[in-house]
């Protein structure tokens, strides 16, 4: 009986038609040996594998002799995935190495080859890439993660040093190593039992007794605050509060308040999960990121200018409120202009779902948004029976003219996408000083949005402010290109490291990296201890 691949060819007929494409003789068709069938069989299920060991004539990458070294080096990363937070039950080093030597004929030893090189394909996606498609965990994540052709990553793995290619894998950004080392260091402390006891109740300074001396073991433990044998919530303690306050995303007033006492309980179990779900998304931006580029991190509620890693401008940001329709989606993007003195152009969820019904109550509603027909024409509003319309069948537009209260405010910075989402101004000022700030439609609204286009425009010309006050002051809408397009990364982390490398964590705002933790939890990524 014939063992049949895939498009329906025998085993020995498609090694006998490769022998004849790569110009090989016809008599090489009668080396077709049991070890190559076994390979062609077991790779036939995976187009992938296929297509390698058609390149390579069936022969083995692993279980040669000569094969020592390559194999030596996957069998020892295997062993240190759980470092990267992987499911280490997908790469079981010990099952490998058992086939391998179980492995005494011929045709047991090819089904060894491609399992082998199954598991590496599995791993280096994994690892490179990450374990999750972002997309079905969760709908508002739109990253598209650079993939590699696995195919092409086993030519490329065959070709180079085993060692050295396995250590390029992983992402290259220093924050992923900072984060790896952190979820290292988190491990040995769950070893040697955490941060203690909880504290209980709320604080303030100059209170005493056993509750303050639990927020003081706290504090050291997590390194906020030094040795000290107070029991009482002094300046000492005050400013170490303000300094957890500051790494958490609180606000810095040093008071042990409701907020700030429910972030320190957490546990390190709790907080690990947030660094392995950040080394997760780190995975899935595993590309250069630009030299210059904006790092938007919507859990931290800013935006910045990143120039050769280094951060030069950051300014607080409004983000989308916690709403099905409103939360901003992640994404990366190139920015490629400004408007100065921008009109609104009321995105159709809001005119039909928001406008609409003020207008069928009261037809001069929101007059000071323009209604326009399909040609941008102004409609006349006492002319319109509002009444006889849906959200379906509403025909007209609505924009905003530039103007101080425009709800753009004087300047969008545009990056062209699908999702409609860019940054810019806002006349709404006194959100910025709100602790957690989800009020938006979903667009990224700047504190310092003048400061920020000024920061931009520096590279392009010698005076940036009277560059773009000029435009300013004329009140038209202007287009000013940039020079060079600048990415943009919109990321939703909740566990990053600032520019001294201490570890910050952020609230989980719209529930995303709970929802990745329960994805990587079922496919087997676990918190573990790990003993000094």
């Amino acid at each position: 009986m014939k063992t049949i691949l895939k498009g329906g060819l025998p085993v020995r007929s498609l090694l006998f038609s490769l022998s004849l494409m790569v110009g090989l003789p016809v008599a090489v068709s009668a080396q077709v040996t049991p070890f190559k069938q076994a390979v062609a069989e077991a790779a036939a299920r995976d187009d992938a594998l296929a297509q390698f060991y058609r390149s390579v004539e069936f022969e083995g990458i692993w279980t040669d002799n000569n094969d020592r070294a390559r194999r030596q080096a996957f069998l020892s990363a295997m062993q240190t995935a759980e470092d990267h937070g992987l499911p280490s039950g997908r790469y079981d080093a010990q099952r490998m190495t058992a086939l391998l030597q179980q492995a005494n004929d011929p045709v047991s030893r090819g089904r060894a080859e491609v399992e082998m090189s199954r598991l590496f394909l599995q791993y280096a996606r994994d690892i490179q890439t990450g374990v999750l498609i972002p997309s079905r965990v969760d709908g508002e994540i739109k990253r598209e993660v650079p993939y590699r052709g696995r195919a092409a990553t086993l030519a490329a793995f065959v070709q180079s040093n085993p060692g050295a290619f396995i250590r390029s894998l992983p992402p290259a950004a220093p924050e992923y190593t900072r984060l790896m080392r952190e979820k290292l260091r988190m491990e040995r402390l769950i070893a040697d039992g955490g941060w203690g006891a909880q504290v209980p109740g709320t604080l303030e300074p100059g209170a005493s007794g056993a509750a303050v001396v639990a927020l003081r073991n706290r504090l050291q433990a997590m390194g906020f605050m030094g040795r000290s044998a107070t029991t009482t919530y002094d300046e000492t303690m005050r400013a170490a509060v303000q300094q957890f306050q500051l790494a958490y995303g609180l606000n810095p007033d040093g008071v042990a308040g409701g907020s700030t006492i429910t972030e320190i309980n957490k546990s390190v179990p709790e907080r690990l999960r947030n660094v392995i779900v950040a080394m997760e998304r780190e995975r899935w931006i595993n590309r250069p990121r630009g030299t210059r580029h904006v790092w938007v991190n919507l859990t931290d509620f800013t935006a910045a200018i990143i120039d050769s890693d280094r951060e030069t401008f950051k300014t607080r940001s409004v983000v989308g409120a916690n709403q099905s329709d409103r939360r901003s989606p992640e994404f990366s993007d190139v920015m490629e202009f400004m408007v100065v003195n921008p009109s609104w152009y009321v995105p159709r969820s809001i005119v039909t779902k928001e406008y609409l019904p003020m207008l069928q109550r009261n037809p001069y509603a929101v007059n000071h948004i323009q209604i326009t027909d399909s040609r941008g024409r102004a409609v006349n509003r006492g002319a319109v029976n509002f009444n006889a319309y849906t959200a379906q069948t509403f025909p007209f537009s609505m924009r905003e003219p530039p103007s101080q209260g425009n709800a753009l405010g004087l300047v969008k910075f545009m990056f062209p996408n699908r999702h409609n989402i860019y940054l810019h101004d806002t006349p709404a000022k006194s959100l910025f000083g709100r602790e957690v700030r989800a009020f938006s439609h979903g667009c990224i609204r700047l504190r310092d949005p003048f400061d920020f286009a000024y920061a931009l425009l520096a590279k392009q010309t010698a005076n940036p402010e009277a560059f773009f006050q000029e435009r300013l002051r004329t009140g038209r809408e202007t287009r000013v290109d940039l020079a060079q397009p600048i990415p943009v990364h919109i990321v939703y982390r909740t566990a990053f490291t600032d520019a001294r490398g201490t570890l910050n964590f952020r609230r989980d705002v719209y529930g995303r990296d709970a929802r990745i933790w329960n994805a990587l939890s079922s496919e087997g990524v676990a918190i573990r201890s790990v003993g000094g």
